[in-house]
């Protein structure tokens, strides 16, 4: 079985949405393969002011009885909501190693709770340099490589291929052709329940063709 997460680095949903995503790795350790994959905002999905920012992290935070406030610091109004450099440089990590979340955290870490702006790359690149040891030179030419801005368009193209628009996004797949689709849910129970099903029902399949092998040709 699978699951994918589809995230954007500065959203705070995806935020809130982290303690369930290492919840599951944990609980199906060795039973799931775990992805994660960049899905870009488009600029108008982000706060226009930090006025705005502040109320949308006021709500959310509000909403999932947080004790902390996210940190609107990293919000730059000359962007006009363009804030692919982050996300650029938690893809470039892959290429150094780093497949798992600790660069991705450590660049949301540095935005919403430090207020660090990270929409700019090489603040962007300090941040996950400092938290990885990548050589920031380095890092900085791959996150602008053509080959990494591919691989983001590409992962988030394949977001909106399910026809979803909220981040955090969860897509459950098995062997037996079940698809489960969760989108802007951060909440562990209905995903917990949602997997259990999908894995006992695969193996339900798996106990049938061990008893009666593949369906007959005719």
């Amino acid at each position: 079985m699978r699951i994918v997460y589809f995230l954007e680095v500065l959203s705070s949903w995806c935020h809130w949405a982290e303690p369930t995503w290492a919840e599951l790795q944990c609980r199906y350790a060795g039973r799931i393969d775990f992805q994660w994959r960049i899905a870009l905002m488009p600029p108008e999905a982000f706060p226009c002011s930090v006025a705005q920012t502040d109320w949308f992290y006021r709500r959310s935070g509000t909403l999932v009885r947080s004790p902390y406030m996210l940190n609107s610091g990293w919000f730059q109004e000359e962007l006009k909501g363009h804030y692919s450099a982050p996300n650029l440089v938690a893809e470039a990590g892959r290429d150094f190693g780093f497949n798992d979340d600790r660069l991705r955290l450590a660049l949301s870490e540095a935005g919403v709770r430090k207020g660090l702006k990270i929409g700019d790359l090489h603040i962007a690149v300090k941040a996950a340099s400092d938290a990885t040891g990548i050589d920031p030179q380095a890092l900085i030419q791959r996150a602008t490589s053509p080959e990494i801005s591919a691989r983001v368009e590409a992962s988030t193209n394949e977001f909106l291929s399910h026809r979803i628009d909220q981040r955090p996004a969860f897509i459950l797949s098995n062997p037996i052709g079940d698809k489960a689709v969760f989108s802007g849910l951060t909440r562990l129970a209905p995903l917990v329940a949602t997997i259990d099903a999908m894995l006992e029902d695969s193996a339900a399949y798996a106990t049938h063709a061990a008893h009666f092998g593949t369906p007959p040709a005719s």
